[in-house]
C-alpha cells in the first residue's frame, strides 16, 4: 500500500497545485481589474476636461469671480457652489453678467451645454457642491397635488401662487416660472440663486422637489382660463385694479349719461 501511495503522489504534485492556485487567483484578478484600469484611463480625461473648463472660466468669468474662484468685490466666491449652480446660471443666460445690478435677469444663453458642463467640472473641482440633477429626478411624473401644496407653502410668497413672479424690495424680483426648463427649476431649488433660499435634500427630499417641478410645469402652461380673463394671474391686486378702473368708470359714465337725460337737464 505504501508503494502504491508513493506512486500516486508525484514529486511535482505540490508545484502543480501551487501553479493552479496562482492561475485561479490571476483569473479572478483579471475579471475585476478592467474596471480599475478603466478608471485609471478616465482620470487623465477628467483632468483634461477640468483644464478645458478652467480656460473657459479664465476667459469669461475670472474678471468678476477671481482667478481661482475666490470671489472679488464684483462677484461672489464660487468655491463650493457646485456644478448645479453653474449649469443654472450659465444655461439660463444669467451668467456671464451683462452689467452690475440688483439682480441678474434671464437672457439669451452665451455658452453651449458642453461648455457649461466643462465650466461645472472646473468649479466643482474647487470645492464640493450640488451636482447637476439626473433626468429622472426632474421628470414630470411627480405628485402634482403634493407639489401644489409645497409650492404654495414655500414659493408662492415670492413667485405668486401661479408662478407668474412678483416684486421684491430694493429693485429685486422673483422671476416668472413660465417656460422654464424643469431641470433649471430643480437646480434653483438645490442651489438657491440670488434671493432664493436653497432646498437641499436634507430639507426637501428629491421626491418633493420633483412634485413641485411637475406642478409648476402644469400650472404655467398656456391653457384657456375657465373663469374668463387671466389678468396675469397676479391675484386680487390686478383684479381689484380692473374693477376700480373699468367697473367704477362704467358706473360714473352711466350716471352722467342718465343725469344728462333727465327732464331737469333738458329744460336747461
Amino acid at each position: 500500500m505504501k508503494k502504491l501511495s508513493a506512486r500516486r503522489r508525484h514529486p511535482l504534485a505540490a508545484l502543480v497545485v501551487l501553479l493552479f492556485a496562482l492561475a485561479a487567483t490571476g483569473g479572478l484578478y483579471a475579471a475585476f481589474a478592467p474596471a480599475k484600469k478603466a478608471q485609471a484611463e478616465d482620470a487623465p480625461t477628467a483632468l483634461a476636461k477640468i483644464e478645458e473648463g478652467k480656460k473657459l472660466y479664465l476667459s469669461g468669468c475670472s474678471s468678476c469671480h477671481g482667478l481661482n474662484g475666490q470671489g472679488t468685490s464684483d462677484g461672489p466666491s464660487l468655491v463650493g457652489v457646485g456644478p448645479a449652480a453653474v449649469d443654472f446660471q450659465v444655461m439660463t443666460g444669467r451668467m456671464p453678467l451683462q452689467q452690475q445690478g440688483p439682480q441678474a435677469p434671464r437672457k439669451p444663453v452665451v455658452y453651449t451645454q458642453a461648455q457649461a458642463d466643462l465650466l461645472g467640472l472646473f468649479i466643482g473641482s474647487l470645492g464640493a457642491g450640488p451636482a447637476v440633477p439626473r433626468e429622472e429626478e426632474y421628470a414630470l411624473d411627480g405628485d402634482i397635488q403634493e407639489g401644489g401644496e409645497l409650492f404654495r407653502t414655500n414659493c408662492s410668497q415670492c413667485h405668486n401662487f401661479s408662478g407668474e413672479g412678483g416684486a421684491l424690495p430694493e429693485g429685486r424680483f422673483a422671476p416668472s416660472l413660465k417656460d422654464v426648463d424643469p431641470k433649471h427649476i430643480y437646480e434653483a431649488m438645490l442651489t438657491g440663486p440670488q434671493n432664493m433660499p436653497s432646498f437641499p435634500d436634507t430639507i426637501m427630499p428629491p421626491e418633493q422637489k420633483k412634485a413641485i417641478v411637475t406642478y409648476i410645469t402644469g400650472v404655467t402652461k398656456d391653457e384657456p382660463n375657465p373663469g374668463g380673463l387671466g389678468l396675469g394671474r397676479l391675484g386680487p391686486v390686478s383684479e381689484g385694479l380692473f374693477v376700480w378702473i373699468f367697473g367704477l368708470g362704467f358706473l360714473i359714465a352711466a350716471a352722467i349719461w342718465i343725469a344728462a337725460r333727465t327732464p331737469k337737464a333738458r329744460t336747461k
